[in-house]
């Protein structure tokens, strides 16, 4: 499980397999590295991709399946290829994401709810029988190029003030928003992993992965 007085970087894969397997290898061993693999990886190389990544990586393994229905029967195919948490889009159902805490409690998997494009985060989790472990304030890929979206860390204490719960913060995240969010309250930074000609921010691929995934645990530290 994670801890609340922590700091952790998740590295979101979101390319194909070969080019996840090559990255991992470079990627130091460290319990504050969560990786993950992120819809579009997923779609791509579904849960048999999930489980390759497994094979190389004994730390945490996040399963960005933003699940929106069947709750249980997708958190138990996550969990059945080693994923240590899974992610549930806030806007689904409150049916949904009550089964999807509920789940995820009791296949000993980490909840993470994704408020992608949700306007209040606190008001999702309080029509909820029990809140998940991990809330993710994110500000979505389609967003980054607009100047007036940014991550919503006004929420942090909001949550904060009626949930024991972790908070993480992805949508864009480079060396400065990363001190941003953890300034701001935040536990977990999340930071794709990007190819040159993305107009995203991240960690670019033909970088010293290493080497600035270090920097990131040093900043956030």
């Amino acid at each position: 499980m994670l801890e609340h007085k922590k700091r952790y970087l998740q590295i979101a894969f979101n390319y194909d397999l070969r080019m996840a397997l090559q990255v991992l290898r470079v990627i130091p061993a460290s319990p504050r590295i969560l990786i993950e693999a992120g819809t579009p990886f997923i779609k791509r190389e579904g849960l048999r991709g999930v489980s390759a990544l497994r094979s190389v990586w004994k730390g945490h393994l996040v399963a960005d399946l933003k699940t929106s229905d069947g709750a249980y029967d997708e958190v138990a195919m996550a969990r059945n290829v080693g994923v240590t948490a899974v992610t549930a889009l806030g806007s689904s159902p409150v049916e949904t994401l009550d089964r999807f805490v509920a789940a995820c409690h009791d296949l000993d998997v980490i909840s993470m709810i994704d408020m992608l494009g949700v306007a209040d985060p606190l008001d999702t989790l309080m029509h909820l029988k029990a809140p998940p472990q991990v809330v993710v304030l994110h500000r979505g890929r389609d967003e980054e190029s607009s100047r007036d979206k940014v991550i919503q860390y006004r929420h942090v204490n909001r949550v904060r003030s009626k949930y024991d719960v972790i908070i993480s913060a992805a949508g864009g995240v480079d060396l400065r928003e990363a001190r941003s969010a953890i300034f701001n309250g935040a536990n977990i930074v999340v930071v794709n992993l990007v190819q040159p000609s993305d107009p995203w921010a991240g960690i670019r691929t033909d970088k010293d992965i290493r080497a600035i995934t270090q920097e990131f645990l040093a900043t956030i530290e």
